[in-house]
């Protein structure tokens, strides 16, 4: 990363972490959402593949009320979820809960058309007229973003449900390609963006071709796409805080939570598959400070050398259900 770039996440940490307040009720630190204003938990619950993990329905709508209980005020959900078991898991909950949660969702198909008819049924399962973020969901290469942009693509219609106020913002999410993720943002008007960003540095570099090679253990999220959606006011979402459980046995989880949230983020995505999981989390998000600048370095270097390549390999063809 330039010293230039380094210098800017620094600052806009600094920002960041400056206008992190914590609720008084409930002692979770909260954030703006980028330019957004609106502020939500520095945790979300995250309601992918480790949510589903809870077997019996009954188990799982305990976990989420559990967890909103706690503090936590993002959720997010997605179509792909258990092709919509999740977000109907979800609405059961919002149906009396909607006012206190930030409720975001996604979208993985790339048509117009297709996309909005999953969308319409997607709020029926969320039992609500509107969500706070739809995302396009997981963002693969070039061309996958020049479908999601054609004249027939589902960036046009998430344009139309954000005038619509169906969508309050629009967003995008990337596991693997920082390059593709940086160009989306810069060609287009999105309000959030959710990437990779743990203290493994994840993200492969793209070469021209659409293959991905990990030619550099410097380009990651952090230092190719983060400073443009910074730079653009977007908010951004965290994800992949424990690579997929594959970081969980290589360092403290409360440290990996802790680089996480260090950065300039709004809100790290955690999926919690066991009830004793949110406590633990919302105990480390409600006990964050900063880590020095000095130390998160150390330790991404640390992890990065390590691990880095593996993962990165891992989340080229991962698919995030």
């Amino acid at each position: 990363m330039s010293t230039s770039r380094r210098e800017f996440l620094q600052a806009a940490a600094a920002l960041t972490l400056a206008s992190t307040t914590v609720d008084a009720a409930t002692g979770m630190p909260m954030r703006p959402l980028g330019r957004t204003a609106k502020k939500v938990s520095i945790l979300a619950f995250g309601c992918g593949s480790r949510f589903l993990s809870y077997k019996e329905e009954d188990q799982a709508l305990d976990a989420l009320n559990h967890a909103l209980d706690l503090g936590i005020t993002y959720v997010d959900t997605a179509f792909g979820y258990g092709d919509g078991l999740s977000e109907t898991r979800v609405g059961k909950v919002m149906a009396t809960r909607r006012n206190e949660v930030w409720l975001a969702t996604k979208i993985n198909k790339r048509k117009s058309d297709e996309a909005m008819r999953i969308i319409e049924d997607s709020l029926k399962r969320l039992q609500t007229d509107h969500v706070d973020v739809l995302h396009v969901h997981s963002l693969m290469d070039e061309e996958d973003l020049k479908a999601i942009e054609a004249p027939d693509g589902v960036l046009k219609r998430l344009y139309q449900l954000r005038d619509q106020k169906v969508a309050t913002n629009i967003g995008i999410t990337c596991h693997h390609n920082p390059d593709v993720l940086k160009m989306a943002i810069e060609r287009n008007d999105f309000d959030c963006t959710q990437m990779a960003l743990n203290g493994a540095l994840v993200g492969m570099k793209s070469i021209p071709g659409g293959m991905d090679v990990n030619l550099d253990m410097t380009h990651s999220f952090e230092a190719v796409a983060l400073p443009v959606a910074l730079k653009k006011k977007m908010g951004v979402i965290a994800m992949k805080v424990f690579g997929q459980e594959r970081l969980v046995d290589k360092a403290p989880l409360a440290k990996l939570v802790q680089y996480s949230m260090s950065l300039p983020v709004s809100v790290a995505v955690i999926g919690m598959p066991k009830r004793e999981f949110i406590a633990q989390n919302v105990n480390i998000a409600k006990a964050f400070r900063p880590m020095p600048k000095s130390e998160m370095k150390q330790f991404s270097g640390h992890l990065a050398e390590k691990h880095k390549m593996a993962l990165d390999l891992f989340f080229a063809d991962h698919v995030d259900a």
